[in-house]
């Protein structure tokens, strides 16, 4: 099939390549001329696990275009997928402007049938405002084609997009419309070899679907996120409990995790556009915004407990800071926890030393030069002549260390896990203070500090 994806970020780009590794014929189009001039030369925009060589070898073989001309993009997909920005604008809803304009564009060129496949985060009645766009463009050209819009939208976890586009849990439709039906039947027929899992609805339920799925991943975090601040006071290890409940087949293990927080550029962005819809709607929601200020209150909690520690003047402390991304498995420092860690430490003067693996260089244009932060290319030489090691990213090279070797170089042998990655009796055995979230509470000074000698 013939098929465009409009915009090439990280929906865009993955849905583009992996629809061309099954085969289709796919032309990539985005605006910014300086992205797609380095997608041409084989350089990803973001970093995604194994998404670079599905981008180089659907390339080579001439099924995956990347290109800036409106028209040619156009003209080639009888499927014209829309996978633009929403960002949140300033009450919170989502900014539908690039949607429009993709839309628009579309109708300005097109001759024929084409299929709109809205693939971007869009909060409920979108469908309907892009056919009456196009179809508003269409009359001023006195034009007759027809076409129609699906809602399909992406369930991809950053980190295993990839994957998870290849082996879906499953594929939403969002249209009433039968040839629509029939064609995106046959686009992800290859992805359904085993089992069926395409679920055809009516265009606002499976918009709505999208948003609903995040704002209920968002709430386990955050109601996990309470429990662990309980468990502290209560001696109780958060640990063990997630263990327990995860156990039971109604709650399953997944996203019940203590940390310090949701980020990214889905959970916070669709909880709040969730919470302004229903606004719109006279509906009052209680519960999104009782989590959405769980997940503000929890990306302080780790640096409450440094404070607590170390006092609220922390000039002349320097804390390594491991991991900057989000999630591990991504570059993106979109609402990162780490962001409000490394924005408190420095304003309470403390010096901070990062590293991450991926997301160096997006981090650097996130905080951009700043007194008293460093980036450094080694986990280990963030240690030297650290205080103490505050962890705010779950990378899988963080989760044996050589404590040995941690107690040995951090001047208070200070351990701040937001991620809980440690069992807490091992690092106290290797001489380390550990503090993590809702495993109980923490000894106070358990070991002498031997700062002035070091």
């Amino acid at each position: 099939m013939k098929i465009t994806v409009i915009g090439t970020g990280y929906v865009g780009l993955v849905t583009g390549a992996c629809l061309s590794e099954m085969g289709n014929h796919v032309v990539c189009l985005d605006l910014d001329a300086r992205r797609i001039a380095a997608l041409n030369q084989g350089q990803l925009p973001i970093h995604e696990p194994g998404l670079l060589d599905v981008v180089l070898r659907n390339a080579h073989a001439g099924r995956l275009e990347f290109t800036t001309d409106t028209d040619h993009a156009v003209a080639h997909g009888l499927l014209q997928f829309i996978a633009v920005g929403t960002p949140p604008s300033e009450d919170g809803s989502a900014d539908l402007q690039h949607v429009l304009a993709a839309a628009r564009s579309i109708a300005e060129r097109m001759a024929g049938y084409k299929l709109i496949v809205n693939k971007s985060t869009v909060p409920v009645g979108t469908a309907d405002r892009v056919h009456e766009a196009v179809a508003g463009v269409l009359a001023g050209r006195s034009l007759s084609a027809d076409f129609a819009v699906v809602s399909n939208p992406e369930f991809l976890k950053e980190g295993s997009a990839v994957q998870d586009f290849m082996r879906p849990d499953r594929v939403i439709v969002g249209t009433q419309d039968e040839r629509a039906t029939e064609l995106m039947r046959a686009v992800y027929a290859p992805f359904m070899r085993n089992r069926d899992r395409l679920v055809v609805m009516d265009v606002r339920s499976a918009e709505f679907t999208k948003y609903a799925a995040n704002a209920m991943l968002a709430t386990r975090i955050s109601f996990m996120n309470e429990l662990a601040l309980l468990a502290e006071k209560l001696g109780a290890d958060i640990e063990n409990v997630r263990t327990g409940i995860g156990m039971d087949p109604r709650i399953g293990t997944h996203f019940l995790y203590a940390g310090t927080g949701y980020g990214g550029s889905c959970f916070p962005k669709d909880v709040r556009a969730l919470i302004k819809t229903a606004q719109d709607a006279g509906q009052e929601f209680h519960i999104l915004p009782a989590v959405k200020a769980v997940n503000d209150r929890q990306k302080q909690v780790l640096t409450d407990k440094i404070v607590a520690r170390f006092g609220a003047d922390l000039a002349g402390r320097r804390f390594a800071l491991w991991g900057l991304a989000f999630k591990p498995g991504t570059d993106d420092m979109r609402e990162a926890p780490s962001l409000a860690i490394i924005e408190r430490l420095l304003a309470l003067g403390a010096e901070v030393v990062a590293y991450d693996p991926q997301a160096m260089d997006q981090a650097h244009q996130a905080l951009g030069e700043r007194t008293g932060l460093t980036f450094v290319q080694l986990a280990d030489a963030a240690l030297q002549g650290a205080d103490a090691l505050v962890i705010a990213t779950e990378w899988k090279e963080f989760r044996s260390p050589d404590f040995a070797h941690l107690a040995a170089t951090l001047r208070e042998r200070v351990v701040f896990d937001g991620r809980n990655l440690f069992e807490p009796a091992e690092l106290r055995a290797a001489g380390l203070e550990y503090h993590a979230i809702g495993r109980g509470a923490a000894p106070a000074n358990p070991l002498p500090s031997d700062h002035a000698e070091r």
